[in-house]
C-alpha cells in the first residue's frame, strides 16, 4: 500500500516538475536554504492535526485526490469562492465531503509567516503529501 502512495507522490511531483522552468526545477532540498523551516512546520502541523483527530491524515490525502481528480493537480480545490468564481471546494462532489481545509490553511499561514512569498500553494501541497507519506 505504501508503494502505491509513493507512486502517487512521484506522479504528482513529476507533473509539477514538468511545468517548472528548466533553471528552477524542484529537488528534495529545494527550500533547504531559502526556507529551512518549511518541512518541520508542515510535519509538525500534520502531526498535530492527526493527534487532534486520527482520521485527518486520510482526509488530507483524500483532499489531494479530489484536487487531482478534477482538472489535474493544481491546488484549485483550495481556492475560496468569490462573487465571480465558484471553485472546486464547494463543487457538488466535494461539498460537505472533503475536509481538512482548516489544517491546510493553518499550516500554510505558519509557512508564509516563516518564509513569506516562497511557497506557492501547489508546492505546499506536494510537501504536505510527502510529509503524510513518509512520516
Amino acid at each position: 500500500m505504501a508503494s502505491y502512495y509513493f507512486l502517487l507522490f512521484v506522479l504528482v511531483a513529476a507533473t509539477a516538475l514538468s511545468e517548472a522552468d528548466a533553471k528552477k526545477k524542484l529537488f528534495p532540498d529545494f527550500y533547504s536554504s531559502s526556507c529551512p523551516e518549511l518541512l518541520p512546520i508542515v510535519k509538525k502541523g500534520v502531526i498535530k492535526a492527526m493527534k487532534n483527530e486520527t482520521r485527518m491524515g486520510a482526509s488530507l490525502l483524500r483532499l489531494h485526490f479530489h484536487d487531482c481528480f478534477v482538472n489535474g493537480c493544481d491546488a484549485s480545490i483550495l481556492l475560496d469562492d468569490t462573487s465571480s468564481f465558484i471553485g472546486e471546494k464547494t463543487a457538488a462532489p466535494n461539498n460537505n465531503s472533503v475536509r481538512g481545509f482548516n489544517v491546510i490553511d493553518d499550516i500554510k499561514a505558519k509557512v508564509e509567516k516563516a518564509c513569506p512569498g516562497l511557497c506557492p500553494v501547489l508546492i505546499f501541497l506536494l510537501w504536505l503529501l510527502e510529509t503524510l507519506l513518509f512520516m
